[in-house]
């Protein structure tokens, strides 16, 4: 079971990881290791996330999101198996705190005199430099 929060916590079920080799230095250590980790966390049948949470996290994921509703994250930045499942798991727990975090509403307020007279007198500045790129007369 990964704990993300007091009220909210993966169960086993939910994870599915699958090994296999990885990419980059290593020497023959490469070519006989599966070192590499793909997890595989089914977000959308999870029952312990709400659904705003999922909807955050289906955004934040992006393309790591599959049609299924499925979150996949690959790790192989170390030789260790079970170092790069760890940094797999952290890598989801920190993906899911992020999506849990609502969003500010924005408030909108009005531009401010000064930064309208700004705006207006960099585009007369703006207008005024492609004039001048105009054609010359030969005179």
């Amino acid at each position: 079971m990964l704990r993300i929060n007091d009220n909210i916590s993966i169960e086993d079920w939910e994870l599915t990881e699958n090994f296999m080799r990885s990419s980059g230095p290593g020497g023959q250590n490469v070519n006989k290791v599966s070192s590499a980790v793909e997890l595989r966390f089914e977000a959308l049948r999870s029952p312990n996330l709400p659904d705003p949470v999922k909807t955050r996290l289906k955004r934040l994921a992006g393309r790591r999101w599959t049609n299924e509703g499925a979150l996949i994250i690959q790790c192989e930045e170390t030789r260790s198996q079970a170092r790069n499942r760890d940094i797999a798991r952290d890598r989801l727990v920190d993906l899911i705190k992020a999506a849990l975090v609502r969003p500010k509403r924005r408030i909108a307020t009005r531009p401010t005199l000064g930064s309208k007279k700004r705006r207006l007198k960099e585009k007369k500045v703006r207008g005024e430099v492609k004039a001048l790129r105009g054609r010359v007369d030969p005179d």
